[in-house]
């Protein structure tokens, strides 16, 4: 039995529900972050974020910094690109858009190479534009969150070694890591950006990062300082280093109760193969996707090969909203979230099945959710 207090289950595309054992850690008392212990649990941290993300590459460096996800954009788009520089974004979404906008902040020229709603660019179309023009990094969103689809990195980043092996891969993982395979040696990519508080399983407010070797690299022979200052990796890779060698380092101070949560989370999830864990997240997907389909919805993401393991993003019936729907769900105890993408946001919903939720055999929250969904429906004279 879980020791939180009764309360809804929240199935959202993340903050996702958190195990007892993570959030207890949230409470530890008031340490320095420069002493022994603290110190300790990041070195472990970091070093547990290297077995999440699959490396073993001395070269690459993990980065965790107070902030959320979006903090990933600008670590990007401030420290690998420089002011001038050529972009291209891979379209799925809500999250290109801003990810684009973050870059056109900082000077940096983002083309955007858009699918319609619920597909991802093809393959052929990528490479066209890469031959066509030289860009200095490209960015993927693994799982759009606003769509629910899903972008093959793995042949992606073959494609862009071919025909571009100078332009640095990064990849948009907010939504993915942890429930989503990321082979970030095999693969050859450069960074991942993602956060703490989706399929990690972590409260909010983590900026996580994993950069490659080339990627520091990279940043170490920029011609112009970083156009950040919180978001430098002047001033944060050597606190990464140091506190993964075990020493006290400091620039601007950590969280330590955030810090000890993620350790515990990933403590959790490296204590058994990555692979079971990728398992349990795409047979929780299948269920509730082949349940989608029974009640006769249509997902935003149609083909299969488009559609992420770690949630759904569903229209609702033919003039049903989302203010109008959702509530009938809270009412069973069950909470999804709204649509987001701008040009279809009042027609669909979005259920995260991811973490805890999917990975704990003693909770029933998909289940939960999945009774609900269909009671849901019923009480606005929906019938399958």
């Amino acid at each position: 039995m879980s020791s939180q207090p009764p309360h809804s289950t929240l199935l959202i595309p993340g903050p996702v529900e958190f195990d007892d054992a993570v959030l207890q850690s949230m409470g530890h008392y008031s340490e320095p972050h420069t002493g022994p212990p603290f110190v300790a649990c990041f070195s472990e941290t970091l070093t547990m974020l290297r077995k999440l993300f699959q490396t073993t590459d001395p070269a690459s460096q993990p980065f965790v910094i107070s902030g959320s996800g979006t903090l990933g954009w600008d670590q990007i788009a401030a420290n690998l690109a420089e002011r001038g520089d050529e972009v291209l974004v891979l379209h799925t979404g809500y999250f290109a858009d801003s990810f684009a906008d973050c870059f056109e902040t900082y000077g940096v020229k983002a083309t955007q190479l858009k699918a319609p709603i619920g597909d991802r660019p093809q393959l052929p179309e990528i490479e066209k534009a890469l031959k066509e023009k030289k860009y200095k990094l490209i960015t993927v969103t693994h799982v759009d969150t606003s769509t629910g689809v899903l972008s093959e990195i793995e042949e992606l980043a073959k494609l862009v070694h071919r025909v571009s092996p100078e332009t640095l891969i990064i990849v948009d993982g907010v939504c993915s890591v942890g429930c989503e395979d990321i082979k970030f040696d095999e693969w050859k990519l450069d960074a991942v950006i993602t956060a703490s508080q989706k399929a990690i399983g972590c409260p909010a407010g983590l900026s996580i990062v994993m950069a490659s070797g080339r990627a520091i690299e990279t940043f170490k022979s920029r011609k112009t300082p970083p156009s950040s200052y919180f978001g430098s990796w002047k001033n944060w890779l050597p606190i990464m280093q140091n506190y993964e060698a075990k020493k006290a380092s400091y620039f601007a101070t950590p969280s330590p109760q955030l810090i000890h949560a993620l350790h515990t989370a990933l403590t959790q999830i490296t204590s058994r193969p990555l692979s079971e864990r990728f398992a349990a997240h795409r047979n929780a997907s299948l269920k509730v996707k082949k349940t989608v389909n029974d009640l006769g919805l249509k997902q935003i993401a149609t083909k299969p090969e488009n559609q992420a393991n770690g949630m759904t993003a569903m229209y609702l019936p033919e003039g049903v909203t989302p203010p109008e729907f959702l509530p009938n769900l809270l009412k069973r105890g069950v909470i999804f979230a709204a649509g987001l993408h701008k040009e279809i946001a009042t027609k669909y919903v979005r259920f995260g099945h991811m973490g805890v939720s999917v990975t704990d055999p003693n909770r029933d929250d998909i289940d939960k959710a999945l009774e609900a969904l269909k009671s849901g429906l019923s009480d606005v004279g929906y019938k399958a």
